[in-house]
């Protein structure tokens, strides 16, 4: 049985197991060291603040969770949103990275969003297809921007225009 429900500070553990992942052992996020709970709870609420964090639960575990954040500071990106996804390893091709997303997508409506953007490490097939699965397209590809596991990595950015202006 599956649910998707609000993020709390609470559910930052699961979160961390998930999120580490990525960062101990793949080039998909940037960040090289891993995260602690605390520091992910602290996260869970500045997001919270102004956007939607969200979690899936199946039978009760988190598996995966999708949050929409500001793009840029600036105020003229205010209906701008980046967005990102990530799914427990044995959750990946399994739909719950596209029920994330639809639930995320109808939260944002109550904000006023008009693009929404997603930076995609490359190379990351399963995130490309989920993202023009959910209707981005690929706008930007930037080469060699990060460096990790002593490797240089391209970042492309998929975008959404929402039709609500």
């Amino acid at each position: 049985m599956q649910n998707i429900r609000a993020a709390e500070p609470g559910d930052a553990t699961a979160i961390c197991d998930i999120y580490n992942h990525y960062v101990d052992n793949t080039n998909i996020s940037f960040e090289e060291i891993a995260v602690t709970s605390a520091e992910m709870a602290q996260r869970i609420i500045g997001v919270t603040e102004n956007f939607p964090w969200l979690v899936i639960e199946v039978d009760g575990v988190i598996s995966g969770y999708a949050y929409a954040t500001k793009w840029r500071a600036r105020s003229a990106y205010r209906f701008s949103v980046e967005v990102s996804v990530y799914l427990s390893p044995l959750m990946i091709g399994k739909g719950c990275g596209s029920q994330l997303y639809e639930c995320l997508l109808e939260s944002l409506e109550p904000f006023g969003v008009h693009v929404i953007i997603a930076g995609i490490a490359l190379p990351n097939e399963p995130s490309v297809k989920l993202h023009e699965k959910m209707g981005f397209r690929k706008v930007a590809h930037f080469e060699k921007v990060g460096y990790k596991n002593k490797q240089w990595i391209d970042v492309a950015y998929w975008q959404k225009t929402l039709n609500n202006f």
